[in-house]
C-alpha cells in the first residue's frame, strides 16, 4: 500500500487508540485512579503499535517530511476528537472548536505548500 494513504490511515486509528486511552475513563469514574491509568497505559501502547510504524513508512518512504507528519497528526486529532466528544461524551460541536479546525486545516495547507 502506498505511504501516501497507510500513513493518514495509520494515524487515524491510532487517534482513535489514544483519545480513548486519554478521555474513555471519563465515562467511567467511579473506576479508581489507579485502574483509569492502567487500562489507558494499556490502550496507549497498542496506539504507539500504529503511530510509531505511521510516522516511520511517511518518513522513511520520503512521503511526507517531519514537519508535515506533525501538522497531520494535530489536524486527524481534532477531527478524531470532534467525533468522539459528540458521539462518546455527549458534548455538543461549539464555533470555537470548528474555528480551531479550520485553523488546523489552515496549518494542513500551509505545510504541504512548496517551500522555495
Amino acid at each position: 500500500m502506498s505511504p501516501w494513504l497507510l500513513t493518514p490511515l495509520l494515524l487515524l486509528f491510532s487517534n482513535v487508540l489514544m483519545t480513548f486511552a486519554w478521555y474513555g475513563h471519563l465515562k467511567a469514574p467511579h473506576w479508581p485512579l489507579w485502574l483509569a491509568i492502567l487500562v489507558s497505559w494499556g490502550i496507549a501502547l497498542l496506539e504507539y503499535c500504529l503511530a510509531v510504524p505511521a510516522n516511520r513508512i511517511g518518513f522513511t518512504a520520503g512521503a511526507f517530511t517531519g514537519q508535515q507528519l506533525k501538522v497531520m497528526q494535530e489536524a486527524i486529532t481534532l477531527l478524531v476528537f470532534a467525533v468522539f466528544s459528540v458521539t462518546f461524551l455527549g458534548e455538543t460541536l461549539r464555533w470555537n472548536f470548528l474555528a480551531a479546525g479550520a485553523c488546523l486545516v489552515a496549518a494542513v495547507v500551509f505545510i504541504f505548500l512548496p517551500a522555495r
